[in-house]
């Protein structure tokens, strides 16, 4: 099926970053595991199995590292630019600075799976994108981004309180 960008005209992604049961024996069952160097998230199923999605990530240098847990959900998330997103490209950026309401054009995409540690959000994500020719690439500003489609096929199967593992 293909995935449809911000003016819905279709775009044919890579099959390798369609979803897909894949083996898969490095961490516990229901844990969420990020492979950024690779460009896919895993999300293990038992033991030897996980469900593999394509993801889009940070360039090298915004991404987050290690240990988070997931302790927010929303459906059409609103979204606004951290602080730094605006210092780094106002440009682009100042101007949404009030924040954008949830809906097809916000950069969050259809569901964002909000990443905490220690008690304290990141600022990083997990969400959908309005760009899907980002899958597979290194472009954003550091959160997770997945074909809308596949955000909500995960959404649906992770409970708040997730283990997600950035690698």
């Amino acid at each position: 099926m293909p995935a449809y960008a911000h003016d819905k005209k279709p775009f044919k992604i890579d099959p390798k970053f369609e979803p897909q049961s894949v083996r898969y024996f490095s961490y516990p069952p229901g844990t969420i595991v990020v492979d950024t160097k690779n460009h896919f998230l895993y999300l293990v199923q038992s033991f030897g199995r996980a469900r593999r999605y394509g993801i889009g990530v940070g360039k090298a240098g915004l991404s987050l590292k290690g240990e988070a847990v997931i302790k927010r959900k929303a459906e059409w998330p609103s979204w606004r630019p951290t602080a730094n997103m605006i210092r780094r490209n106002p440009g682009k950026y100042r101007k949404y600075a009030n924040g954008v309401p949830g809906g097809p054009n916000n950069p969050l995409g259809s569901r964002a799976l909000y990443l905490y540690r220690n008690g304290r959000d990141t600022m990083y994500r997990i969400h959908g994108t309005t760009e899907p020719s980002s899958i597979g690439r290194s472009v954003s500003n550091g959160c997770v981004r997945m074909i809308n489609t596949h955000v909500e096929d995960l959404y649906e199967r992770v409970p708040l309180g997730t283990r997600v593992v950035v690698l």
